[in-house]
């Protein structure tokens, strides 16, 4: 009995019909599924050509000889443990194209490849993701609002990470929900810099006070991934699946997931956490793709970061309209009219403008407030 059957017959139920590209493979799939196993061995047991996306965390060769402590003496939680490690420089690149090379062999041919890195890894990643035939898109720099110090003062402090957006080829067809960017985003085009704070608070996982992953990402940074190049129903990939990030943010998106892991630890918090993540309503997440008047203010980002759910409701003042919080921030009224918080309350009232920031409310314990009073909790928790 292979991998995928052993995974397959102890995965829970779909969480969403599966779209006509990815039918053919429910009976083969370990949708929803993690295999703990070496990635590398992982993949090879998954048929050619089956996944829309793959997002790709895979150690960083921090190399870092040892533990690190601040001034006062303190340690650091840093990357120090052996699936971070390896004898040489080679050895990396080695891995790097095996693992790249059954990656491709694995994804659709209007498939795509996300992958994270530091300035340790990302430019030998790159490299073997050109040689391998891959074409790549666009390099995001993800500016970190809150990094950590370089606590010697001996170089920049290391704020940033890249991400590399990778189709089949040149001329490869592939999913971009360019309109989706673009209503997250306040009607501006979507930029390659994007700024997410570190994960932390409640997000963060630990266990006995101790942080469960040392590298766990943010899953406003795996929603806006996955909301850019996937659809409901496909199916996406993460061959290095950590605590599982990736597949709570697929299961709220409504996006198959299937997920990697060695490490035990790790597959046990990842199997709760998914657990916990509660799938979106399916209005939710139909994405607007009509052209629209540019709003004034921007909405996407309390989506992102968690202030406000895609499906909950909205409405005005008096209760007069109500509306559903879409996915990518588009608003869609009891009556059928769509559009952002400010094109949509101006629709509703028949107005030539509206601040939707003041026009919509939601429920809270005290009653009715404004969507803004969560914008402005947010930018309290985020300023430095």
């Amino acid at each position: 009995m292979g991998v995928i059957d052993k995974v397959a017959k102890s995965r829970p139920q779909q969480q969403a019909a599966v779209d006509v590209r990815t039918r053919s493979w429910v009976d083969v799939l370990p949708l929803d599924s993690i295999i703990q196993q070496d990635c590398i061995e992982a993949m090879r047991a998954l048929p050619a050509a089956s996944i829309d996306m793959i997002f790709a965390d895979p150690p960083y060769n921090l190399q870092l000889g040892g533990d690190l402590a601040r001034p006062d003496g303190s340690h650091v939680d840093a990357v120090t443990d052996d699936w971070d490690k390896f004898d040489s420089l080679n050895a990396y690149d080695a891995f790097t194209r095996m693992w790249l090379a059954e990656a491709r062999r694995i994804l659709k041919p209007n498939g795509t490849i996300w992958v994270i890195g530091s300035y340790h890894n990302i430019f030998k990643v790159g490299s073997a993701i050109q040689d391998l035939g891959f074409w790549i898109l666009n390099d995001i720099i993800w500016r970190k609002a809150n990094p950590m110090p370089n606590f010697k003062g001996t170089r920049f402090t290391n704020a940033h990470e890249t991400l590399i957006w990778a189709s089949m080829g040149e001329k490869a067809k592939y999913t971009f929900n360019y309109r989706s960017m673009k209503t997250l985003n306040d009607e501006l085009q979507m930029r390659s810099d994007w700024e997410f704070p570190i994960c932390g608070g409640q997000e963060r996982l630990k266990k006995n006070g101790t942080k469960v992953h040392p590298t766990q990402k943010p899953e406003a940074l795996l929603y806006r991934v996955m909301l850019a190049c996937t659809k409901p129903g496909d199916v996406v990939l993460d061959p290095f699946f950590g605590t599982g990030t990736t597949g709570a943010v697929a299961k709220r998106l409504r996006r198959h997931w299937i997920g990697i892991e060695r490490e035990d630890n790790y597959v046990e918090a990842a199997h709760e956490r998914i657990a916990a993540a509660l799938p979106l309503d399916e209005s939710a997440v139909t994405t607007m793709q009509a052209p629209r008047q540019a709003p004034r203010v921007a909405f996407g980002t309390l989506l992102e970061n968690g202030y406000l759910t895609p499906g909950a409701v909205l409405s005005d003042s008096k209760r007069r309209w109500r509306a559903i919080v879409g996915v990518d921030g588009n608003l869609r009224s009891e009556c059928g009219n769509a559009g952002s918080i400010h094109k949509l309350g101006a629709t509703l009232q028949g107005a030539p403008s509206c601040n939707g920031w003041t026009f919509w409310h939601h429920d809270t314990p005290e009653g009715l407030k404004p969507i803004d009073s969560l914008r402005q909790t947010y930018l309290l928790a985020t300023q430095p």
